[in-house]
C-alpha cells in the first residue's frame, strides 16, 4: 500500500494537510500555539487513530461489540535531540459484552498497527486498556 497527503503552508500564518476529503489545518508559527496543533500533536492524533481504528477492525475479528472507545495519548519529549522519547496511551472501551479479549486486543493492537509498530521503532510505548 501507498499513502499520499499533500500539505501547503503561508508565510506568517498557518499550514494544512490535505488528505482524500479531508483537509488538516495546524500551526507553524507562535501566535497558533493555543488555538491550532502543532506537528507532535498531529504525530500523536495519527497514532490515537491506528489504535481506534484497529479497536474497529478487532471488534469484528474477535466478535465483540462495544459503544464507544476513549483514547488519550500523552508523549515525552526530549530537546537534544528534539524528539519523542515516550508514548504513554490509556484505551477506555464501553462494552458489557464478555467475549472482549482486553489481553488479546491489547496484543493485537500492538502487533498488527501500522502506525504502531512504525512509532515503536523509534521510541518506548507504555499502554493500558481498560473496559467499563
Amino acid at each position: 500500500m501507498e499513502y499520499i497527503c499533500k500539505s501547503i503552508s503561508r508565510s506568517n500564518n498557518n499550514a494544512s494537510i490535505k488528505i482524500k476529503n479531508s483537509e488538516i489545518t495546524f500551526g507553524i508559527t507562535p501566535e497558533s500555539n493555543d488555538d491550532l496543533p502543532n506537528p507532535a500533536e498531529l504525530f500523536l492524533g495519527s497514532f490515537s487513530a491506528c489504535i481506534l481504528k484497529n479497536v474497529e477492525r478487532f471488534s469484528h475479528l474477535m466478535n465483540f461489540k462495544y459503544s464507544n472507545a476513549e483514547l488519550t495519548v500523552s508523549a515525552t519529549r526530549l530537546e537534544k535531540p528534539p524528539r519523542i522519547d515516550e508514548i504513554n496511551y490509556e484505551l477506555i472501551i464501553y462494552s458489557q459484552d464478555k467475549k472482549l479479549n482486553v489481553d488479546l486486543l491489547k496484543k493485537n493492537i500492538e502487533k498488527f498497527g501500522t502506525i504502531f509498530n512504525t512509532v515503536k521503532t523509534s521510541c518506548s510505548i507504555n499502554g493500558e486498556i481498560r473496559v467499563l
